[in-house]
């Protein structure tokens, strides 16, 4: 233990709060809530702390350089405060919600005169009302398809403001009664906004108290002689009627609360939602929960509640959970407080509320099923690839997160470097990075591989804590590069240089499928049916895929350059002035300095300068 986390240890308070675990690089590990930090906390190294912390924290604790707290009043403000730390730092031993940073939400810019209603990953203060988070991108299209039938609003990001016409004429959608036509002054603000105030209502599950207001509103066009008016309000009526009957659930009456199914594979979790309002279902949507394998359902459960409801924008009255949840007394106060009243979390155990849990669960335990099917074949295999690999190599655990590098090239030219990422054994397509190499001439292997790395590590320590380009960047529990010694000896260099030289390293080579490690002479090799080197091949093979697709875009955009392609002061605009007038780069080649300088932009001094580079 560093003498850095003695003190912290030393120091914690007797309080509720919320800590952190980081590495001696400062990266966070894990983070956690206690009622009293001090106790909580120091119980990880005690002696007996394999009774009190599951495996995942275990092997956090062996990384642990210091600790770092912020103390809050109550338990059930520690519980939002870690799930709002969780979905920032995405620490690796954390049970988390899965990629909830990017789920879709929909929008209504309520700051506009005439506001738009619109998809967003991302939840801004701008006056905006946000309902959300959905699980999909789908289920976002089925509900805005479904308010624009009932509702006809605008899609166009047209600025439109009170008493201003946008346009002369009215794009087709207002035509076919899909939008009002703001633009076009064709509504007032005040109707648009009654109109977007019972978008606002649908969307809560308010649809009784949107067909009252809507009748209202259909009466008083009659009584005033708008007949078409009230026509097109009654139509909107039975929309929203057919929609509620299509959507109430039998037994429920009038009541609101959200019912939750769980279920489990491995160390992933899925948890079914169905949103009721008024005794209708609303919505139907699947979470899932990361890196459970060694936790119980009811702790997983409960970081799902914390960390969806901590973002909600809809809290009912009541949440229906499968199973009783621990500290669910904060639980209820967390969901309280952001719902302004109070929040009771049950146990479905008889009649409708058995049946609706029963019903979630076995939809989690089929959504589930459908999210791990391209990996339910060799799940068992992945996970045993990754301990066998960490036992080769001598890793203090499974490598969960591991990046493969590859270079190609033709020659010396168009030399790009490639990037993969593995993330428990499963290609992460969206954290793969591709580099076009910039400092080396020629054909060299060492020298391209020392430059990806020293670019992807230099911007790894370069990002602020906590930052997008922290979590973009974050750091591997493995490196592997394609090749041998060579390459191996040069990445361990980068690293060296960067202050990174205990990062495991690996390159593997193709000729014998051999594992060479920095100042080892010889290879480390696996059987031929090993599944560690069935995954390291697989990965390999997908890291020369993405480089050598890099290299022929990148290839074939310098076999189309223009000979007027890198002379100073000819640009885009330039460029196209010359050729309007040469025709092609061969007429510009042929022409004087004189005929050049009379095309308009170009002048005296730059035709000069032209002339110089295409004789050179």
């Amino acid at each position: 233990m560093t003498p850095q986390l003695q003190a912290a240890l030393a120091g914690l308070p007797d309080h509720p709060g919320v800590y952190l675990l980081r590495d001696e690089r400062g990266t966070v590990l894990y983070v956690g809530k206690a009622q009293s930090l001090r106790s909580r906390v120091r119980q990880y190294w005690q002696a007996s702390r394999g009774t009190v912390a599951p495996m995942r924290i275990e092997s956090a604790i062996e990384r642990v350089a210091d600790v770092e707290w912020t103390l809050t009043d109550t338990v059930s403000e520690a519980l939002l405060l870690e799930a709002t730390l969780v979905k920032r730092h995405q620490p690796r031993f954390n049970v988390r919600l899965k990629d909830d940073k990017s789920y879709p939400w929909i929008r209504i810019t309520l700051g506009d005169d005439f506001p738009r209603i619109e998809r967003t990953r991302k939840v801004i203060r701008d006056g905006s009302r946000y309902f959300g988070p959905y699980p999909s991108a789908s289920s976002v299209d089925e509900a805005m398809e479904l308010i624009r039938r009932l509702f006809p609003f605008r899609t166009c990001t047209i600025p439109i403001r009170e008493g201003v016409r946008a346009l002369d004429r009215p794009c087709l959608l207002f035509h076919i009664r899909r939008c009002q036509g703001p633009c076009v002054e064709a509504i007032d603000r005040a109707a648009y906004r009654r109109d977007i105030d019972q978008v606002i209502l649908f969307l809560e599950g308010r649809q009784e108290q949107v067909v009252r207001s809507l009748r209202t509103e259909m009466e008083a066009a009659s009584d005033e002689l708008r007949f078409e008016r009230a026509a097109a309000l009654r139509d909107t009526i039975r929309a929203v009627e057919r929609t509620m009957e299509t959507q109430k659930m039998a037994g429920l009456g009038r009541r609101s609360l959200d019912v939750l199914g769980f279920a489990r594979s491995g160390a992933e979790a899925a948890v079914q939602c169905f949103v009721v309002r008024e005794g209708r279902t609303i919505g139907r949507d699947v979470h899932v929960v990361e890196n459970v394998a060694d936790g119980s359902d009811e702790e997983a459960l409960a970081v799902f509640v914390a960390q969806y409801y901590a973002t909600a924008s809809s809290i009912p009255p009541r949440v229906l959970v499968p199973f009783p949840l621990p500290e669910s007394d904060a639980l209820e106060e967390l969901l309280g407080t952001r719902r302004g009243s109070r929040v009771r979390i049950e146990v479905g155990q008889r009649g409708v509320g058995r049946r609706l849990a029963d019903l979630a669960g076995r939809n989690a335990a089929a959504a589930l099923a459908r999210e791990q099917a391209r990996w339910l074949a060799d799940s068992g295999r992945t996970l045993h690839a990754l301990e066998e690999l960490a036992a080769a190599l001598d890793l203090p655990g499974p490598p969960m997160r591991i990046e493969c590098y590859d270079i190609s090239t033709i020659q010396g030219t168009s030399t790009v470097g490639s990037m993969v990422v593995a993330q428990e054994g499963r290609p992460r397509s969206s954290d793969y990075r591709r580099f076009r190499i910039r400092t080396v001439a020629g054909q060299d292997d060492f020298a391209s591989h020392s430059e990806v790395l020293r670019r992807r590590f230099g911007r790894a320590l370069a990002a602020e804590e906590g930052s997008e380009d922290a979590l973009r960047w974050r750091l591997p529990d493995l490196v592997i590069i394609d090749g041998g010694k060579g390459q191996v000896s040069a990445a361990a260099a980068v690293l060296r240089e960067v202050g990174l030289e205990a990062m495991p390293l690996a390159g593997l080579a193709k000729e014998r499928e051999e594992l060479f490690l920095p100042g080892r002479s010889d290879p480390i090799v696996l059987p031929a049916t090993s599944p560690a080197l069935y995954l390291l091949q697989r990965l390999r093979d997908e890291a020369h895929r993405f480089a050598i697709g890099y290299h022929r875009t990148v290839r074939s955009k310098a076999q189309t350059r223009s000979i007027l392609d890198g002379i100073p002061g000819v640009g885009p605009a330039r460029r196209k002035a010359l050729l309007r007038v040469f025709a092609s780069g061969r007429g510009v080649r042929e022409a004087s300095a004189e005929e050049i300088a009379a095309v308009p932009g170009i002048g005296p001094e730059l035709a000069a300068r032209i002339r110089a580079h295409l004789d050179a």
